[in-house]
């Protein structure tokens, strides 16, 4: 008899963790197509992710759209938590409006971990400063195609 089990996540849980996720690996495509993966602080608004960056990823955006996205979690296998998007980047001109959902939505993600919170480490000024005129753009991650995802603490039941 075939088991029931399996790690696929649905929908909701699919969209749930990436929205809460801590850190995501953005992966562009240099002109030569090497992919380039970095670690990203980002949020979700809707189904689509957002990130402020600078520099080369821009303009690997630019030259071509495709990426990838991937938040994962978990030390055990029993613990391993993964969603795998792919889709188009896109580097922004934002409204105002947009400017401050994204504003809003990363201060509530990232607060404590900025040093405006309790619990974590302040960032010295002049950090704060550096990164402040180096962001020169938000970049939003539409998806596209098929997610893969698993949640091996499914396979425990």
């Amino acid at each position: 008899m075939a088991s029931k089990l399996s790690p696929r996540m649905n929908e909701g849980e699919i969209w749930a963790f990436v929205r809460d996720g801590h850190t995501g690996i953005f992966t562009t495509l240099r002109q030569d197509g090497m992919p380039i993966a970095m670690p990203m602080w980002y949020c979700c608004i809707g189904r689509d992710i957002y990130m402020q960056t600078r520099g080369r990823k821009l303009q690997r955006i630019k030259n071509d759209p495709r990426a990838s996205f991937l938040v994962e979690t978990g030390d055990r296998w029993a613990e391993l938590v993964a969603v795998h998007l792919t889709g188009r980047a896109e580097h922004l001109s934002p409204d105002s409006d947009l400017q401050a959902e994204f504003a809003t939505e990363m201060d509530r993600k990232y607060r404590a971990f900025r040093g405006s919170g309790t619990d974590g480490p302040d960032m010295p000024a002049e950090a704060a400063e550096y990164y402040a005129k180096q962001m020169q753009g938000l970049v939003r991650f539409a998806v596209e195609g098929r997610i893969l995802n698993w949640d091996n603490s499914k396979m425990m039941a």
